[in-house]
């Protein structure tokens, strides 16, 4: 194998050998602004940041090594759960915006509370603040002023080192060759790389065999077919 640049970060929480520090983050172009806005807290241009990007690009994982910093706690914004109430006395959470029941005036007040008190929100989610279901207006306004950080798809490198990391958490040597060639032929996103070093894992054991184009390529006709 050719020599290959020290991995110090990933994007990603792994199944087999969970990672969810700010050590194991992989810095890339997609990820470079996610990632700065995580580490520059509390020195936020707003008091509310969006991490916005498609499934499997890592906005978990940041979200889990900002609470770690910040020491903040998960909110889901609907009545007579408290969720203003837990703004006023800190940063708070919200994950996957897009997906998750909230009511417009309770998300509302949340930030009403954080620009109040000098507190912070991070939420996260798949799609842009215009595009949620929102029909309060003022709560528009206040998303409009939001900062929106977009994690966009992982590009070759990202998906070919974050290969590389899976299989060596299983202690499986690859050929960078083999690699290249799941990378072209791949679903572009990082939970489809975990699902295909997981299945190659446990089909290689199952025959007793070493993981091989003819091996690689059954797994993805598989993924394919599923679909």
């Amino acid at each position: 194998m050719t020599d290959r640049p020290t991995i110090e970060q990933l994007p990603l929480v792994f199944g087999h050998d969970p990672a969810t520090g700010r050590d194991d983050l992989l810095a890339s172009g997609p990820l470079t602004a996610a990632i700065s806005i995580v580490d520059s807290w509390p020195n936020w241009p707003s008091p509310v940041v969006v991490l916005a990007g498609p499934v499997g690009s890592g906005k978990s994982h940041l979200a889990s090594i900002w609470r770690e910093r910040s020491g903040a706690v998960p909110i889901v914004p609907l009545a007579g759960l408290e969720a203003a109430r837990q703004a006023e006395r800190g940063p708070v959470v919200f994950e996957d915006a897009d997906r998750v029941r909230f009511d417009d005036r309770e998300l509302f007040h949340v930030i009403n509370s954080v620009r109040e008190n000098g507190t912070a929100l991070l939420m996260t989610s798949r799609l842009w603040p215009v595009s949620w279901p929102v029909e309060l207006p003022d709560l528009r306004s206040r998303l409009k002023a939001a900062t929106v950080v977009e994690i966009g798809e992982p590009d070759d490198e990202l998906l070919s080192q974050v290969l590389v990391k899976l299989f060596a958490d299983r202690q499986i040597a690859v050929d960078d060759r083999l690699v290249q060639y799941i990378v072209t032929r791949m679903e572009r996103s990082l939970d489809a790389a975990q699902t295909i070093v997981d299945r190659l894992d446990r089909l290689a054991l199952s025959r007793a065999t070493r993981i091989n184009r003819s091996l690689v390529a059954e797994v993805l006709s598989g993924l394919s077919n599923a679909e």
